[in-house]
């Protein structure tokens, strides 16, 4: 970190609105322990910045080029540089976006009406660690926000593999699921197992899986059940 070699805070400043990023800089830079050393208008700017100038804290605005650039650059940021402390700036609370944010590494968010006290605060929060929830809560915040991003996402590709599923494979999925061997589910059918056998190869193949217990497993942490009884 670069305060122990000028005795301030080092700051960088990413906005697409000019007139937003000097308001923040003059602001910052009027204060004794901080120092605006950095500024980018893209979040594919902010990233090659932050790697020259390693700022300490960086206030990241999160629509810029896309709707969300500024958390895109943020978790890139964030694997390049792990200690400096990321701000996410907004115009309006969106959860969606604000979890998403917190989940690649945000520390703090503000919103651009914020005064100037309430950014000069989250700043040096963040910097010092001195959060309103502790730095090990907030780590736990993330890793759930992380867990229910990748459930979703399993979610969504459980449901597109299932569409493409024909009723008879559907059907046999369902019952492999429901613990039927393919004996039991070829005699329910009557066809032969072969014919089960060739439709389960047909399955694993759309779920792009070698056992159906890997299949079965996927579809568990998705709640299938759930899935099945609004069907």
């Amino acid at each position: 970190m670069n305060e122990n070699e000028t005795g301030k805070i080092n700051i960088m400043v990413v906005d697409d609105m000019p007139e937003i990023v000097n308001y923040f800089k003059e602001n910052l830079n009027a204060q004794p322990d901080l120092n605006v050393i950095g500024t980018a208008n893209s979040g594919m700017e902010a990233v090659s910045v932050a790697g020259s100038c390693r700022p300490d804290v960086i206030l990241m605005d999160i629509q810029m080029e896309t709707h969300n650039s500024g958390i895109l650059a943020a978790e890139k940021i964030h694997k390049l540089l792990p200690a400096a402390k990321i701000i996410i700036v907004t115009i309006h609370e969106d959860d969606e976006l604000l979890f998403y944010a917190y989940s690649v590494g945000v520390m703090d968010y503000i919103i651009k009406t914020d005064s100037i006290d309430r950014i000069l605060s989250s700043v040096r929060n963040v910097y010092s660690n001195d959060l309103l929830l502790r730095p090990e809560i907030a780590d736990k915040i993330r890793a759930e926000f992380n867990s229910l991003r990748l459930q979703n996402q399993s979610l969504l590709f459980a449901l597109h593999i299932l569409s493409e599923l024909t009723n008879s494979e559907f059907d046999v999925l369902k019952a492999v699921y429901e613990g039927y061997s393919y004996k039991q589910i070829a005699q329910m059918r009557y066809v032969s197992q072969a014919t089960i056998k060739s439709q389960v190869n047909s399955i694993l193949k759309k779920f792009s899986k070698k056992r159906m217990s890997d299949v079965t497993a996927m579809l568990h942490l998705v709640s299938f059940d759930n899935i099945i009884k609004n069907l």
